[in-house]
């Protein structure tokens, strides 16, 4: 990922955890109706939910997996944002082509402290602390 032997790694952030919330809750219902199935009195309803409660936890497993391996990564000469597992996906903006940075905040994600950061063409949504994301890219882009 780094080109350069003099670049270094400054920054590293991830997603917000709010990310999860929307996958969690839908993974939480889906368990619920399996476990509604479960306690039915017949055998075929008992094999239902558990399949049901299986696959909920299949859809959190991915949710909390693709969060995991998702970073925004900022060097002192490129702001990369890095995902996936076994097919590795990189996008970067070099510092010396930025010309703007800026921060897009939701009042949740105000009172949260998350939001989205744009970095040249590269925007980046629901980052923690997105604010010293764009200090830290500011101060590097000088």
């Amino acid at each position: 990922m780094l080109a350069d032997q003099d670049e270094r790694v400054c920054l590293i952030a991830r997603h917000h955890g709010i990310v999860l919330a929307r996958p969690l809750l839908r993974s939480l219902g889906l368990a619920a109706f399996g476990v509604f199935f479960l306690t039915l009195p017949w055998p075929a309803t008992a094999v239902l939910g558990a399949a049901i409660v299986a696959v909920a936890a299949v859809f959190t497993f991915r949710a909390v997996w693709q969060w995991e391996r998702t970073r925004l990564v900022v060097t002192t000469e490129k702001v990369y944002v890095v995902n996936g597992t076994l097919r590795r996906r990189a996008k970067a903006v070099r510092l010396g082509a930025v010309e703007a940075v800026e921060v897009e905040q939701s009042l949740l994600g105000q009172l949260l402290d998350y939001g989205t950061v744009i970095v040249g063409p590269l925007a980046v949504g629901h980052i923690a602390e997105p604010r010293q994301v764009c200090r830290m890219v500011e101060r590097l882009a000088l």
